[in-house]
């Protein structure tokens, strides 16, 4: 006979760990459920800016403002852009009166599993199929052909949600933008003149569709995007398995930059990563089903280049929580009143996202980037 758990929550990124602490915070069980042999068996990305009006607002609920403060990188607010020819086009330090201070997605995810009860987490959990079974329940069956049943099942599964079927039909889109990632480590010892060149925060090179989006790690490793405005099938036509021909493939695309631009790849330390950037309609939304929902990427998918995407999971997951322990007896209640200030706030922020891919690989660019700074939240660095 399946296992019963009155929440399951499919997957431990970010926004579903956020859930399942707030909701441990009022006294509410939740299962969670992940396709990860373990905790740390895949690197969890570079920095994040978390958001003085979201993501630490979802921090303050899970009751780690302290904790989070310990694990912030100091200087990493600091941001400097620069055009292809590597000329100055805006430098801003980090005085320390920022309100989105930089922190590594790891060490922000493990503070995370450090404040739920052990066994919280079902490593190696990757659900397969799933199913209404009426009165909203819901059956979930794993690869391993492990079964549960749930009276809320909740995606949190990221871009390419298995969850999201039982609620939209939408799917992601390519958004025209296609990255290889990179690291130089140890950088001021092995690479000192791209240290010196990316600065200790955010660093943003973008001119006619192209450009190097980086930032400093606490290590002291610099993790670089190159990105390209390319067709869908670019990123195939590159062998990745032999990194010096992949890097001479992709250096073709920045002929005409500053050398010291195109050592961020030329002199990268280990393999390349590709990754086409995807995306949900702006304003992607579902009519009420009962007994399930989504948040984070399975909700609102976007693009990088506004920096929300982590922050806002955050605030789905304490948000949901605080509905669900403000209506304990009725569930359906606190979806409704979860997605009624989901919708138009991530319709917001992915539209924010998408004006921020054109602005930075728009033909105004860089010039429209460090406008946008000087008067308005910046963009920021992908993960």
């Amino acid at each position: 006979m399946p296992l019963h758990h009155p929440v399951a929550v499919v997957g431990a990124g970010l926004g579903g760990l956020v859930l399942a602490r707030v909701l441990h915070v009022h006294g509410i069980e939740a299962a969670v459920f992940d396709l990860d042999a373990a905790p740390h068996a895949r690197a969890q990305g570079g920095m994040l800016d978390i958001h003085e009006e979201n993501g630490q607002v979802a921090l303050e609920a899970a009751g780690l403002t302290a904790g989070f403060r310990r694990i912030i990188h100091p200087g990493g607010q600091e941001v400097r852009i620069v055009g292809k020819d590597a000329g100055l086009r805006m430098a801003e330090e980090d005085d320390g009166t920022g309100t989105r201070p930089e922190v590594d997605r790891g060490r922000l995810r493990d503070l995370l599993l450090g404040a739920l009860p052990a066994g919280t987490v079902r490593w190696n959990a990757k659900a397969d199929t799933v199913r209404a079974l009426g009165g909203g329940r819901h059956e979930v069956t794993f690869a391993d052909g492990g079964v549960i049943t749930t009276d809320l099942l909740v995606g949190a599964d990221g871009a390419w949600s298995r969850i999201r079927r039982l609620l939209s039909s939408a799917r992601p889109a390519y958004t025209g933008i296609s990255f290889v990632e990179l690291d130089l480590l140890d950088a001021d010892v092995r690479h000192p003149a791209a240290a010196a060149l990316v600065g200790g925060g955010m660093f943003f090179a973008t001119e006619d569709g192209r450009g190097f989006l980086g930032h400093r790690e606490p290590d002291g490793s610099l993790h670089v995007h190159v990105a390209v405005r390319a067709r869908e099938t670019w990123l195939d036509s590159i062998d990745f398995t032999d990194t010096q021909a992949a890097k001479e493939s992709v250096l073709e695309h920045f002929a005409d930059w500053h050398p010291s631009l195109r050592a961020l790849l030329a002199e990268a330390d280990g393999r390349l990563v590709p990754r086409r950037i995807h995306a949900l309609p702006v304003g992607h939304s579902w009519e009420r089903v009962p007994g399930v929902t989504l948040l984070g990427d399975a909700a609102h998918l976007m693009s990088p280049f506004a920096g929300e995407g982590a922050n806002l999971a955050m605030l789905d997951g304490a948000e949901l929580a605080q509905a669900l322990a403000a209506h304990p007896g009725d569930r359906e209640k606190a979806l409704t009143a979860y997605e009624e200030a989901l919708f138009p706030r991530s319709a917001e922020r992915a539209a924010e996202s998408a004006a921020g891919l054109d602005l930075l690989f728009g033909p105004d660019s860089p010039r429209a980037l460090v406008s946008m700074m000087a008067t308005g939240s910046p963009a920021a660095c992908p993960p």
